[in-house]
Order: C-alpha cells, then sequence, then structure tokens
C-alpha cells in the first residue's frame, strides 16, 4: 500500500509566497503613496526667460519667467560652496542668469528620486511673486523642505511656490542646501577649514537669509517681514533657525509644521555624539588627520554608507530609541556646539534665546505616520476592541477621552491618531510659551482624516491639489499667509486664535468647520503616553 504524502510542506511554501506577496504589494503601495504625495525629488520645470525682466541681485544680474501672470525665478545661487563641509562662500556670475530652471540638489540617499543634479554644490534658490521692483513690500515667506537633515529638495511639485504667491500676494522662497553627512560630519578637529563642518548644514540656511535679506526688496519682497516655514525635517531645521545667533534678525517669524520626535526637533546632538560619529566615520574610509583632504574625492556612496554604519554605533552606544519602536536609531542632524548652536531649542526652562522674540505657529496633523490605504472605518465595538488590545483593557478611557478631545471625527481615527510628533511638539509649545516672549500658537489638523497623515497639509497650503480641496485649501493657505503678514494667523470665518500658555492650552482644531480646544487632547495623551515630560 503506497504512502499517502504529506502536504503541509507545499501549504506552508503556498502561504508564505502568499505573505510575501502581500507584504511586497503593501510596500509597494505604501512607496507610490508617499511618492505621489511628496514628490520624486526634482520637478521638471522649464521657463522661458523674460529678457525684459532683468533683476540686479549681490552675485549679479539674472531674469526668469512668468506663469499665469506669476514671477518665476528657478535655481538663483545664493551661494556656493566648493569645497565638501567647508562654510558657504558668496556666489558672483558674469553675464545675465537665466534663472529660468531648478537648480542642483544635496546628494542623498533617498527612495523618492535617483542622483540627477545632485552634487555639493546646491546652494540655490526658488522665488515667486507677484511683482518685481514694484516696491509693494510683500510678505516674504522661505520655505526649507522635509526629509528629515538627509533627503529631499526645494524643488517639488507639490512646493511650488506659485499658487501661494498669486492668490495670497506674498513672496514665496524655497531653498536647497547640503544634507546628510556632507552638512553635519563634524571635522572641526582636523584643522581650522573644517571648523564650522558639523553644523556646515545650519550655515547654509543662515546664508540663504541672508541673500533674501540683501535682495528681497527687488522681488517685491518686504526683507523685513520674513516667516521661515517648514515640514517635518524643515520643521527641525526651523527650530535650528531659532536657536543659532547667527540668524537673528534674517527672520521675524516662524512656522513648524509636524518637525518633532524626541530626539530631533526639540533636541540636537551633543557634542560627543557628532565626536564618535566623525570618529567612526573617518575610521572606515581609512582617513586620519595626516590624509584628511581625501575625505573631498571619497565617492559620496562610500561616505554615506561610512556615516550610516557610524549613525548607527553611536545610536547603539548611547542606547538612542528610534521614534518608531523599541530599536535604537540616529540620524544626521546639527549638534549643540556652543556657538552655531549654542543649546537645544527646548532648554530646561524654557527656550533657546535667539527666539524669544519670534512668534512660533506650530503643529501637526491628527494621524502623521499611520498611513491608511484606505478611507473606511470601523464601527465603534471593533474600535473599542482594538483600543482595549492595544492599551491593556483601557480602551473605554482612550475612547471616551478621544470623543471629547475631536468631537465629530470619525470614531476609527482613535486607533490612528498620531503621539509621536503630538507630545514632543506640545513639549515644544510648552517651552515656548513659558519663555514669555512673543507669542506661540498652536494647531492640529484633522481634515480628511483618516488620511490626515504627514505631509498632508502641505499641497493644502501651497494650493496645489485637487480641485475638492480647494476649501480647504483657501482656509490653509490663508491662515498660513496671515501669519506671515501680521504674526497672528487669525482669518476670516475662524474663532479668535488664542495664543497658547501653560494655563491656556489653546489650540486650533483646522477643518472645514474649525474651532478652539481648550487643553483637548491631553487626557488623551496622559492615557497614551503616560508620564511624558512637556
Amino acid at each position: 500500500m503506497q504512502k499517502k504524502k504529506k502536504r503541509w510542506p507545499k501549504i506552508l511554501g503556498i502561504t508564505l509566497l502568499v505573505i510575501v506577496v502581500v507584504l511586497a504589494a503593501a510596500a509597494l503601495g505604501g512607496y507610490l503613496y508617499l511618492r505621489n504625495r511628496f514628490g520624486t525629488g526634482t520637478a521638471e520645470v522649464h521657463l522661458t526667460a523674460d529678457g525684459n525682466t532683468v533683476v540686479s541681485v549681490t552675485g549679479g544680474d539674472l531674469t526668469g519667467g512668468t506663469e499665469d501672470g506669476v514671477y518665476s525665478f528657478l535655481g538663483v545661487p545664493y551661494a556656493t560652496a566648493p569645497e565638501r563641509f567647508t562654510a558657504p562662500e558668496e556666489a558672483h556670475w558674469d553675464g545675465t542668469f537665466e534663472a529660468v530652471s531648478y537648480g542642483s540638489v544635496s546628494p542623498q540617499q533617498s527612495m523618492f528620486g535617483g542622483s540627477d543634479g545632485q552634487e555639493n554644490d546646491c546652494l540655490n534658490l526658488n522665488i515667486w511673486t507677484n511683482g518685481v521692483g514694484d516696491g509693494a513690500k510683500r510678505p516674504v515667506m522661505v520655505w526649507y523642505h522635509g526629509g528629515g537633515m538627509t533627503s529631499g529638495s526645494a524643488n517639488e511639485e507639490t512646493t511650488n511656490g506659485k499658487n501661494l504667491a498669486k492668490e495670497e500676494d506674498v513672496v514665496v522662497v524655497t531653498v536647497n542646501h547640503r544634507l546628510g553627512a556632507l552638512a553635519y560630519l563634524d571635522l572641526s578637529g582636523y584643522g581650522e577649514k573644517y571648523a564650522s563642518s558639523g553644523n556646515v548644514g545650519v550655515l547654509d540656511m543662515v546664508v540663504s537669509l541672508q541673500w533674501i535679506h540683501d535682495n528681497i526688496e527687488a522681488f517685491g519682497g518686504d526683507p523685513d517681514n520674513v516667516t521661515i516655514f517648514g515640514q517635518s525635517g524643515g520643521g527641525a531645521k526651523v527650530q535650528a533657525l531659532m536657536t543659532t545667533p547667527y540668524a537673528e534678525g534674517l527672520f521675524h517669524k516662524a512656522i513648524n509644521q509636524s518637525g518633532a520626535t524626541d530626539t530631533l526637533g526639540p533636541v540636537f546632538a551633543t557634542e560627543e555624539m557628532a565626536k564618535r560619529i566623525s570618529e567612526l566615520t573617518l575610521q572606515t574610509l581609512g582617513i586620519t588627520a595626516e590624509n584628511i583632504e581625501d575625505i573631498q574625492t571619497v565617492s559620496f556612496e562610500e561616505l554615506n554608507n561610512a556615516g550610516t554604519a557610524a549613525l548607527q554605533t553611536v545610536a547603539d552606544e548611547f542606547r538612542i530609541l528610534s521614534p518608531f519602536g523599541d530599536s535604537y536609531s540616529f540620524e544626521w542632524m546639527p549638534y549643540v556646539d556652543g556657538d552655531i548652536i549654542p543649546t537645544n531649542p527646548v532648554t530646561e526652562d524654557g527656550f533657546a534665546e535667539s527666539g524669544k522674540d519670534i512668534p512660533l505657529l506650530i503643529g501637526s496633523n491628527l494621524n502623521e505616520w499611520n498611513f491608511t490605504m484606505n478611507g473606511g472605518s470601523k464601527d465603534e465595538t471593533t474600535v473599542l476592541n482594538d483600543l482595549n488590545s492595544t492599551y491593556s483593557g483601557n480602551g473605554q478611557a482612550v475612547l471616551d477621552a478621544f470623543k471629547n478631545a475631536y468631537p465629530g471625527v470619525d470614531v476609527t481615527n482613535a486607533e490612528l491618531f498620531d503621539t509621536m510628533l503630538r507630545a514632543p511638539l506640545l513639549k515644544i509649545t510648552a517651552h515656548k510659551a513659558d519663555q514669555n516672549g512673543a507669542p506661540v500658537y498652536s494647531y492640529i489638523m484633522t481634515y480628511g482624516a483618516p488620511q490626515a497623515v504627514h505631509g498632508a497639509e502641505i499641497p493644502l497650503i501651497f494650493d496645489n491639489t485637487a480641485a475638492e480641496n480647494e476649501s480647504m485649501a483657501e482656509i490653509m493657505r490663508g491662515v498660513w499667509a496671515q501669519f506671515a503678514r501680521t504674526g497672528n494667523p487669525t482669518i476670516e470665518g475662524l474663532p479668535e486664535w488664542e495664543p497658547y500658555t501653560r494655563e491656556g492650552g489653546a489650540a486650533m482644531i483646522l477643518d472645514l468647520e474649525s474651532h478652539i480646544g481648550y487643553h483637548h487632547d491631553e487626557e488623551l495623551l496622559n492615557l497614551t503616553k503616560p508620564g511624558y515630560e512637556y
């Protein structure tokens, strides 16, 4: 009698194959979703130069083009970086520079684009304005892109400034600068040439603001009314610029959109961390004090790989918890060197001194990193069961707190709301208020929940969104532009927006029907992040 063959290995193999296919599909879906939302790095824009419009700036003469009646100047050099890890230098050119296509971006390791147009000398910016040389004194809004401190660019489709400039009559500027190891590898121990290398990415941004201060009036902007704004890593860059004394007087208001985790935004790297990262990186590359100039010619791939390994070692040695889980991780960022970055943005009892007189608008989106690939909802019983599983039987308290915090928002979001960014952003907000300087205004955007995810506000603010979102875009771009104009984000149709204080806890819940909440989500945060110190 023939033995019956066991079928379980075949079944197991099929099951594993199905799991792999599902995971691959999910990964591809997530990649395409993020790529679609945040762009692919450099958008293809080529204008026809308008020879009748020549603007004289500190580097020479330049001409741009027009789109829909908006003047556009793309890829304008605000400085130059001829060598790696050295401070930016003044840019000059002969003849008339045709600023009609985007400039280069920093070398980077990114899933969203390739290496085309990437070079160390990437210090350029883009300008959109309704008028040139007309003396209109428009508010100036300067965008620093996201992507942590390691990726992204000023040239993305979602951050094209044409519509924001046109509709709100502001001057929009987006800035490219060095990233990653090229911006934050500390070589200060290897000679005066590299004295500022560990924070040269911050100096790039400072120099961009100096260029704007010196030249923006020629583009119809007001050098005495400049607002910096940025999302995610760009929000952390805003915190760096509010911290460095080198930028004092070069901007007057600031907006941080979702720009904080526990290890980046409220704080930056310590000097000890920065020195250890450089030690390990150079060790891997075989570079010493004697052959330090080899750092100029080593390939970016080798530099990046050595730096990435060093970052992980430092994360392990210093036990730096990842924002995403229980593992250790670290990333390139400024470090507290006592000079360019004299303190952390959030100090023990307040906020960085250089930011004291700068009004701040700060907040995040309801769902942030909870990228759900559909807009479906769950019934309340299912949500409660899920919450009980996540919060050890305390689901009802969490659900009730969510309903109190966000009345009218689908209960599905009770298990999708963000705490990873919201909590450190609230810490920044509270410490800024503690400083008793310029006001700080807090917000949470719930529009589109459960798709109020990381970056969802960007195309609304820049008004580069689908027609069905135009009503919300009008609110968002209006709030941002009003804050840039006056330092108070209240617009017609919104309740009076009160500054945040420890006592009042005011935050604007931004949606098609916006409202002010007072300490609205603190019970929810206390339940989901017990013991977190604000």
